[in-house]
């Protein structure tokens, strides 16, 4: 590993099941790439593995020549051992790699298939490699495992690190170490034109973890429509079996979330959940309500500057312990608030579930989170009446909206600006709450409606009075005010979130989607989140000129909403001429490159694949490209 760099993950394959993901090369072998290896929550447990076999000793590679997936979570691998074989030109010994991902386990069934008139005698090996690295080591590209104690028996291996363990089994291999390897050797007999299987598993457990698997059973679908892209259903059958494989509970709670994406985040993050449950909210309604009730049992109840929880405030992540990122001076407690987007986004989220199928005991039940969420957004206004931020403690996110990098608020000149930082979308995101909880406060015949609609137009007044600005490419809403006020004049992505949430006027929201599908700022193969025209833009940075699949869908459906259908298949397009490129598996982000200019996107190098809300961002094309004309 090279010290410092982030693992590049588009060229690397995963088989999941959250909490526990298996990354390898496409042979299917562990161990060539920085993010190679078994891991199960935060750890990695297995850094390496090689296949070897022969006839009186293991000594040759199968030459791996295929590989499938049936399902998010079980993935095969094919090879051809052909120093078996005999002189005929076709190959005759094949040997199947399966590999399937539990909750906590992980297990390996390697096949053996002879088509020769005579029994293939050989030995089958497979060396592991233990480990204890923690996730954010392994992002990082820097740092070592804890040592590890083992402890045989027979043909299995108890190996521990701290409170983390590891149980191995090989049933009918010989298993020995060398060094700090373990080498699990099967010596087996192929009948003639027969197969012999053998197998290994490991058990994985940190007592540790925040977070748990789910063993209900999802029958999610979405059908083909005659005359639609036959690249949609392609990208929504990997998307939904993803979403599946990303699906988590807290301790104790049946209550499901959809974990952010791996590798980084298998965990619970506050406004990625969100959006995840609502983009995904006309398959699984069931999928927000779950959602709404893990972040309610977290909601803030008292001010603490160190965790930037206050009351009423819903949280950004859950971790099993403090979240330190080296280089970046970024230091975040077990359960962190630093979000200013997540509780505006719970309170709509609960708005639009009771419209799509919540049923109404439950939307009750979270009422008064609900009415908490609200004091928080209308109490954190700030003196000019709009929702900002800053970090409070010098180690926490110093951006708090979904473009949380360092780097992410600029003014076209591409210097940064400085905070408190009020961000656009947060606005219209207020904006959308307040008017949403009212409607459903109505529709429940609860009292306090009027307020939430008499606060929301005073905020609707003074966006517009506040934020719009006027550059060479045109007239749209900055994408901030900076601390002392100024709009920030960078055209980026942030403005299309503004749509179909209310807070613009049909022309206005008619003008910025003209802008966002025009050449600086729609790809082809997406939404930029930046201007190309801006001093800052990189196709390659994070949040400054790259593309996010569920950025582009949010605006897309915003687009939609707004009745702007023209302007949404535009969108729409780009995505699925991503997802193609991608496999059909859309990763967190990509290059912002023209499509005029490069055939696919580039790569980002860090990032995850599968995503929960790239994920989702199918269900929302599909929803735009069946609605009636």
């Amino acid at each position: 590993m090279t010290a410092g760099l982030q693992p590049f993950l588009s060229d690397a394959v995963v088989v999941l099941r959250a909490p526990t993901q298996v990354w390898s090369r496409a042979d299917g072998e562990i161990g060539a790439g920085s993010i190679d290896g078994v891991f199960h929550g935060d750890t990695r447990f297995i850094r390496a593995t090689r296949v070897r076999y022969g006839t009186d000793a293991a000594t040759h590679a199968p030459e791996w020549i295929s590989r499938s997936a049936d399902s998010a979570s079980d993935a095969r691998f094919e090879a051809l051992l052909r120093r078996l074989d005999d002189r005929t030109p076709d190959p005759k010994i094949r040997l199947t790699r399966r590999r399937v991902v539990a909750d906590g386990r992980m297990t390996e069934e390697f096949t053996l298939f002879s088509h020769l008139a005579e029994p293939v005698e050989l030995a089958i090996e497979v060396t592991v490699t233990p480990d204890a690295t923690p996730m954010q080591l392994v992002k990082s590209g820097t740092g070592v495992g804890a040592p590890i104690e083992r402890t045989s028996a027979g043909d299995a291996v108890e190996l521990t690190a701290g409170e983390s363990s590891m149980r191995l089994q090989a049933p009918g291999a010989e298993v020995t170490e060398a060094g700090d390897d373990l080498a699990l050797t099967w010596r087996v007999t192929c009948p003639p034109r027969s197969s012999v299987t053998v197998s290994w598993r490991v058990d994985l457990d940190d007592p540790s973890l925040v977070v748990r698997g789910t063993t209900r059973q999802v029958d999610w679908a979405l059908e083909p429509v005659e005359g639609i892209d036959p690249r949609l259903f392609r990208w929504l059958r990997q998307a939904l079996d993803d979403l599946d494989a990303l699906r988590l509970t807290l301790p104790g709670n049946p209550d499901e979330f959809f974990a952010a994406g791996a590798p980084w985040f298998f965990t619970l993050f506050g406004r990625d959940s969100l959006w995840a449950a609502r983009l995904f909210l006309s398959v699984d309604p069931g999928m927000a309500a779950s959602t709404l009730r893990v972040l309610g049992r977290l909601q803030g109840s008292t001010a603490d500057p160190a965790t930037a929880e206050q009351p009423g405030k819903i949280a950004h992540e859950l971790r099993a312990g403090t979240l330190t990122m080296p280089g970046e001076g970024i230091s975040l407690p077990p359960l962190y608030y630093g979000t200013v987007d997540a509780t505006p986004l719970w309170i709509t989220l609960l708005a639009e579930a009771h419209e799509g199928g919540m049923p109404e005991t439950e939307v009750r039940d979270l009422l008064p989170t609900m009415h908490d969420a609200l004091d928080w957004v209308i109490a954190s206004a700030n003196a000019d009446g709009f929702l900002d931020y800053v970090d409070e403690t010098g180690h926490g996110l110093s951006n708090q909206g979904w473009k949380d990098s360092g780097d992410s608020i600029q003014w076209r000149d591409g210097s940064l600006a400085n905070g408190p930082i009020a961000l656009s979308e947060v606005q219209g995101y207020a904006y959308e709450a307040a008017v949403r909880a009212a409607d459903l406060l109505d529709s429940l015949e609860e009292d306090g409606a009027e307020r939430l609609r008499s606060w929301a137009a005073e905020l609707r007044t003074r966006f517009r009075e506040r934020f719009w600005v006027e550059t060479p490419e045109g007239r749209y809403p900055a994408i901030a005010l900076d601390r002392d006020g100024r709009a920030v004049d960078t055209l980026t992505s942030n403005a299309g979130h503004l749509l179909g949430t209310g807070i613009l006027d049909p022309d206005e929201e008619r003008a910025v989607a003209d802008l966002l599908i025009g050449p600086s700022m729609s790809s082809g193969f997406g939404l930029r989140t930046m201007s190309t025209d801006a001093g800052g833009y990189w196709p390659l940075s994070y949040h400054g000129g790259s593309v996010w699949a569920h950025d582009t869908a949010i605006v897309a459906r915003g687009m939609a909403r707004a009745g702007l259908a023209d302007q949404a298949r535009v969108l729409v397009d780009g995505m699925l001429a991503a997802a193609e490129a991608f496999a059909y598996r859309m990763p967190e982000l990509h290059a912002g490159d023209a499509a005029s200019d490069v055939t696919v996107p580039a790569p980002y190098p860090a990032a995850c694949r599968p995503q929960a809300w790239s994920a989702a961002a199918a269900v929302v094309c599909h929803e735009i490209l069946t609605a009636p004309r």
